[in-house]
């Protein structure tokens, strides 16, 4: 299993060029390991597209029904003191936004303190930057294909 930023989520619910191979990675594993708040910055990215003209009313409403239907199935890392205080601490030491650092706090709970031992898929790469630096192995952003929007 691996813990799974809105980053890479949202192109598992909206077609963009790293959608396949995000797919597959999540075939890999069969489930999502995700933190409380990833279904909402999922959401606002969706809508944000919308906002943008880049969705269709139509397809806003698709995105949302496929992020319903996945978001069902995902094991959420519930808000606790100790992410909030993790996550705190990653604000000190990491050029983070708040969400960021309560993501990476929720992998960071999830892997015991042991990040090596948990994957990490995520397509943002000031957070990517934190989360290797605090030992998380990355997926392999290179076989993703083309990052760029």
């Amino acid at each position: 299993m691996r813990f799974w930023d809105s980053s890479a989520l949202v192109p598992l619910v909206i077609t963009e060029a790293v959608s396949y191979r995000l797919a597959e990675l999540y075939l890999e594993d069969g489930a999502i390991l995700t933190w409380w708040g990833s279904e909402v910055e999922c959401v606002s990215a969706i809508a944000r597209l919308e906002r943008e003209n880049k969705l269709s009313p139509r397809e806003t409403g698709f995105a949302l029904e496929k992020l319903d239907a996945l978001a069902r199935s995902w094991h959420r890392i519930e808000p606790i003191e100790t992410i909030r205080q993790t996550a705190r601490r990653f604000l000190r030491v990491h050029p983070l936004r708040a969400a960021d650092a309560l993501q990476l706090a929720a992998a960071f709970l999830a892997s015991e303190g042991q990040p090596p031992s948990l994957g990490f898929v995520c397509l943002d790469d000031r957070l990517c930057t934190a989360a290797l630096r605090e030992g998380f192995p990355l997926v392999d952003r290179s076989t993703l294909g083309d990052l760029d929007p």
